[in-house]
């Protein structure tokens, strides 16, 4: 089993409400498949975005877009990548997750 990285998301949002989701979200996606040396947090971040944004996920797009941001994305990538990605993934998608970033920038600024 890999060793924690200390995130707990899962617990924070779930509680011993959902005790598998729990895990699954803390243990297995965040310590184990986003530590993988096969790509960066950064590119995971990027993959992320694309898959959420195609899905129309805008609340899952809240934290991811914040994430990736940690993560080294630039806000002037991410707005490319989700300009791109209205065009492959249906244009309300991508107006939904510019819509998610720029709240993320706007709320940081004030």
């Amino acid at each position: 089993m890999a060793e924690s990285t200390g995130w707990t998301g899962g617990q924070n949002a779930f509680g011993d409400f959902a005790p598998g989701m729990v895990h699954y979200t803390d243990r297995v996606l965040f310590d184990e498949v986003w530590e993988r040396e096969g790509l960066s947090k950064r590119d995971r971040s990027l993959v992320t975005v694309a898959a959420l944004t195609a899905l129309g996920k805008t609340d899952q797009l809240q934290f991811h877009l914040g994430y990736a941001r940690r993560n080294g994305v630039t806000d002037d990538e991410l707005k490319e990548a989700l300009l791109q990605l209205a065009f492959y993934t249906g244009w309300p998608n991508g107006m939904g997750a510019m819509t998610v970033l720029k709240g993320i920038v706007e709320a940081e600024q004030s």
